[in-house]
């Protein structure tokens, strides 16, 4: 890995950053100023203003994230346990640390809700995570993983400030679904009664927001296809009650070394029958389960795909069916990272002395189980990378500051990456009326008749993964399909004129390469993605192949997914 600056980061106010008309690969191991298109350094002035619009200056207010030769990609992770939830092991410490070990900038340290946590685990980790933020670089958030009542888990991330523990500690008291069903308030925290109460919440956050309690609030839904419990319809009731906040989902999930063989093994060795699906994806419909993910002989919604979430990988499938509606709804990759594969360190109180099995009554009644200890030998059960060792989340920033970082989250400038398989991509979107274009979660605008012509620039892996080798790179995929606007039925889960719109083989090695493709004479509304990868396992619709219960090394299927561009046609 190259060296680069030394960065600090101010942890209390906004820092502003001068862009750099240069890119440099920094310790951190991403680009923090990226001038992705070759020969791009001149920007073309915009074109004539388009039919329903009579200035330029009105075509550039329909606009978002306009495309500049330079910004700044922070690498991240916005799901991470401590020793602070039920089932985890390390210190707030440990993992900012493993995070910045392996070229984190910022993450979201995210232990799960409940009765205990919210009682207790809460005050304790508040002083340790503001302890920690001064022996590191790294942007350290305090966040919640949210038990969405009616649904799964969801990251809430807040940035820090006076009131961000107070409205973290009220809003999991009265709005987490395992809190609300330990108070009767619901029959379990995924049933169906439980989902007034998410929408509620979300209502809750929003005014937290526009009150000027707190500057933001995001959510994010986490391992949404696990266990079938994220509805099309409350998804869709998320982003629609609280489009500022709930703005997406994790498109891969973390747990990813869960199904390798030697997991496998070393369950097998402590006389465990389990068998893991990559991200812990190995379940069946339960009784909270939405009906329509009912597995079939070819497809099964509750595993992923090349490591990536059944909602994400299926093109055609839910994600295109939101992006369809003209939504803007996001993906990200996160590690999960509760107990790391050969590592080490175990949990204190222990249940029959098996790592990782900690004893969640003490839990209960203290909010922690304590720093782990060192059992002197790797242990191989474990299912999770350190946070940044596997899957990252690439937002392109103005600015490197907390705030920064999560308006690059809201806006949807983000790239999905595992294990190293890019270094860093980007895309240009231009039209005729819009030739400076946007880039990823931008949206821009064409007249009708318009030619739209969508670029990707890749930077080849160049940094040795935690693999021990440097990823090849075989194909690209452009994906793209028609905005045909809101649906009728709110659990519509299929997009069916999404599709793989155009292929790419890479055939170099290293460097940066470019994919363009042009449509002309635009008529209507569209969107297009962007993902990559090693090319093994894919099957003959372009899609990557169902990962093998108990038999899935998460080397052998590498990808990267981008985030939407949309393309508005002016009438």
């Amino acid at each position: 890995m190259c060296e680069g600056h030394s960065h600090h980061h101010d942890q209390t106010q906004a820092e502003s950053v001068e862009m750099s008309p240069e890119f440099e690969i920094s310790r951190r191991g991403v680009v923090k100023a990226v001038s992705a298109l070759a020969g791009a350094a001149a920007i073309a002035p915009l074109g004539a203003a388009p039919a329903g619009a009579t200035t330029r200056v009105e075509v550039a207010k329909q606009t978002t994230n306009k495309w500049k030769p330079n910004r700044y990609l922070l690498a991240g992770d916005h799901h991470i346990h401590t020793m602070h939830s039920p089932d985890a092991t390390y210190t707030p410490l440990q993992q900012i640390k493993n995070g910045e070990n392996n070229g984190l900038d910022w993450l979201v340290i995210t232990d799960h809700g409940g009765t205990a946590h919210q009682k207790y685990a809460i005050d304790l980790i508040s002083p340790e995570i503001a302890a920690a933020r001064k022996q590191t670089s790294v942007h350290v958030f305090q966040g919640l993983e949210w038990n969405v009542p009616g649904a799964e888990h969801a990251t809430v991330i807040v940035p820090p400030g006076r009131n961000t523990v107070d409205v973290l500690k009220k809003f999991e008291g009265m709005y987490d679904g395992s809190v609300l069903a330990d108070l009767k308030k619901v029959t379990r925290a995924t049933s169906t009664d439980g989902e007034p109460m998410a929408v509620e919440g979300l209502k809750w956050l929003q005014t937290q927001v526009q009150s000027g309690t707190i500057p933001m609030a995001l959510m994010f839904a986490n391992h949404p296809a696990r266990k079938g419990l994220d509805s099309p319809h409350e998804v869709r009731a998320w982003r629609d009650t609280a489009p500022g906040i709930a703005v997406g989902w994790e498109g891969a999930p973390g747990h990813q070394m869960a199904a390798h063989p030697d997991v496998q093994a070393a369950l097998k060795a402590i006389g465990s029958t389990t068998i893991n699906g990559r991200g812990y994806y190995d379940n069946s419909p339960g009784a909270d389960s939405f009906a329509g993910f009912a597995p079939t002989a070819s497809e099964n919604p509750y595993r992923t795909y090349g490591g990536y979430d059944w909602f994400t990988a299926r093109v055609g499938g839910l994600w295109d069916s939101l992006l369809a509606e003209g939504k803007p709804w996001w993906i990200t990759a996160n590690s999960d990272s509760h107990s790391i594969f050969g590592s080490s360190l175990q949990g204190t109180h222990l249940v029959g002395g098996i790592p990782g099995n900690q004893d969640s009554a003490y839990y209960n009644t203290t909010g922690s189980y304590g720093a782990p200890v060192d059992s002197g030998a790797p242990i191989n059960l474990y299912g999770d990378f350190a946070p940044g060792a596997y899957s990252r989340t690439i937002v392109g920033v103005a600015e490197k500051s907390y705030l920064g970082i999560m308006q690059s989250l809201k806006s949807g400038n983000i790239i999905t990456t595992h294990g190293g398989i890019i270094d860093w991509a980007d895309i240009r979107v231009t039209t005729d009326t819009d030739k400076q274009g946007v880039t990823i979660g931008g949206r821009t605008v064409a007249a009708r008749g318009d030619s739209v012509t969508a670029s990707i620039t890749v930077k080849l892996a160049s940094v040795v993964n935690s693999n021990g080798v440097i990823p090849q790179l075989k194909l690209v995929q452009l994906i793209s399909g028609a905005v045909t606007g809101p649906v009728t039925d709110k659990d519509t889960i299929f997009a069916p004129q999404t599709t793989i719109t155009e292929s790419y083989t890479v055939n170099q090695t290293s460097g940066t390469v470019t994919f363009s493709h042009t449509w002309k004479n635009v008529q209507g509304d569209f969107y297009l993605r962007f993902r990559g990868g090693d090319g093994n396992k894919v099957d003959a619709t372009g899609n990557p192949m169902m990962d093998v219960m108990g038999n899935a090394s998460p080397w052998e299927s590498l990808w990267f997914y981008t985030n939407p561009v949309f393309v508005t046609v002016l009438k």
